[in-house]
């Protein structure tokens, strides 16, 4: 299994701003032994002239940008069009895989709500095709179950798969929403082990998650080995199901800054699971 993390967090502001942030969120992350990077699709906007000019970035610093994550609003044909130009764009550069997520209620009610299979079949559709569309292009579509979002718990992740097509999309499972939602992400892994194709790891303040409500319980997101997510497990579990690709670490909300988060996440996966 081989250590991601992921930049996003590093990058605010102007187009040329923002440029210069993933540059320093390469080079950090090279320096702290990351060698595979991850990135929000929105950072097509900034070199969608040119996808090489990102490419030539990436392989200047020394990593491999092989993810872009995007996210899907309940219109189906605007959400598949965004998504495939965001598809086309990680092909361009080398990427492998495309993370992507229903992007949420917004201020439109609760953030945790039943399963609803009308609206989970909405982004089913959405995901079958693009998932289809990205096998062509050597792109593997990777979905995220996510808090506030329609497929968030263990019932909208079960109805989700059995209406997806395995051999057009695939799930990156993070092991934080996961605690979240209530679940084992060893569990989870053990039961969708021969769809997942790429990993998110987060570590959970669990003493913390017992008095937030809503939105703030993803303010209980930790640096690895600052919750008290078994990583160990997961490891276990995934070796079990014959996993052997990435593992991205991703913090929402540093504790300190991006640097530091990174760091006490490499020296764990280093230190103690032996990645």
């Amino acid at each position: 299994m081989k250590a991601a993390y992921t930049g996003w967090t590093w990058i605010h502001g102007d187009p040329e701003t923002a440029k210069k942030q993933l540059e320093q969120s390469f080079k950090e992350c090279k320096f702290l032994g990351y060698d595979t990077v991850e990135n929000f699709a929105f950072i097509r906007d900034y070199y969608k002239d040119d996808p090489s000019e990102l490419k030539k970035l990436a392989d200047s610093c020394g990593v491999e940008l092989v993810n872009l994550y995007g996210h899907f609003d309940l219109d189906v044909e605007a959400s598949l069009q965004r998504a495939m130009e965001q598809v086309d764009f990680l092909s361009a550069i080398g990427g492998k895989w495309y993370n992507c997520q229903h992007g949420g209620f917004g201020d439109n009610g609760p953030s945790e709500r039943p399963t609803d299979p009308q609206m989970i079949g909405t982004i089913c559709e959405i995901v079958n095709r693009l998932g289809e569309y990205a096998k062509g292009k050597g792109v593997t579509v990777c979905f995220h179950p996510h808090y506030g979002t329609c497929v968030f718990s263990q019932s909208d992740i079960d109805y989700f798969a059995a209406h997806t097509k395995p051999e057009y999309v695939s799930f990156c499972f993070d092991t934080a929403h996961t605690t979240l939602a209530g679940m084992d992400p060893a569990a989870l892994i053990r039961q969708y082990g021969d769809r997942i194709a790429y990993m998110h790891l987060k570590d959970v303040d669990t003493f913390a998650l017992k008095t937030a409500e809503g939105p703030a319980k993803m303010g209980t997101f930790r640096a690895l080995g600052h919750g008290t997510v078994d990583f160990p497990a997961v490891k276990a579990a995934l070796e079990e199901v014959g996993f052997d690709g990435v593992l991205c670490v991703e913090l929402d909300r540093p504790e300190v800054c991006n640097f530091h988060s990174a760091e006490v996440s490499r020296i764990y996966l280093r230190d103690v699971l032996g990645i």
